[in-house]
């Protein structure tokens, strides 16, 4: 309880540090959030509200780097939950605003939901101009494709 407690209470340091408009390292904010999600110290529904801010960041008109760091955090809040695809329907829905780079980690995070409503968006990018891209849509894709099978067959 006490690891629980703490691990939220820099999450909140971290976002009135990050919302602070004087602040010098914001990168470094999300830099312990990703550490926290990683390391699955926050209840689930801590992490979805999490997961809900980060999103937020990555598809606002903050810098690329900023937002790299918030899909870079989510990316890593995916070893340690499995966060639901509401949560991510802003991102899946604004996935055609993100350059390559960012768009991979949109498309590794949205393969990590397992829900059935990410794979057409997935699956559009099977076609993308970049070659990264394409390789990380079609991983997303098989990803989803044995989640949901796993669901049918009950071994989920």
């Amino acid at each position: 309880m006490g690891e629980h407690r703490s691990a939220t209470a820099l999450i909140e340091s971290a976002w009135r540090e990050l919302d602070a408009p004087d602040a010098g390292n914001r990168d470094g904010c999300l830099e312990v959030v990703a550490d926290i999600l990683e390391r699955g110290l926050l209840a689930r529904a801590d992490a979805e509200r999490v997961a809900g801010r980060l999103v937020a960041v990555a598809l606002s008109d903050e810098g690329y780097a900023l937002r790299e760091s918030a899909l870079h955090a989510l990316s890593a809040g995916t070893r340690s939950y499995e966060f639901a695809h509401r949560a991510l329907e802003p991102l899946a829905a604004g996935a055609d605003r993100f350059e390559p780079l960012l768009l991979e980690y949109v498309l590794y995070v949205l393969g990590c939901a397992g829900g059935r409503s990410a794979l057409p968006v997935v699956e559009r990018f099977l076609h993308h101009p970049a070659p990264e891209v394409r390789r990380e849509a079609a991983e997303a894709a098989r990803e989803l494709h044995w989640r949901l099978r796993a669901v049918r067959e009950g071994t989920a």
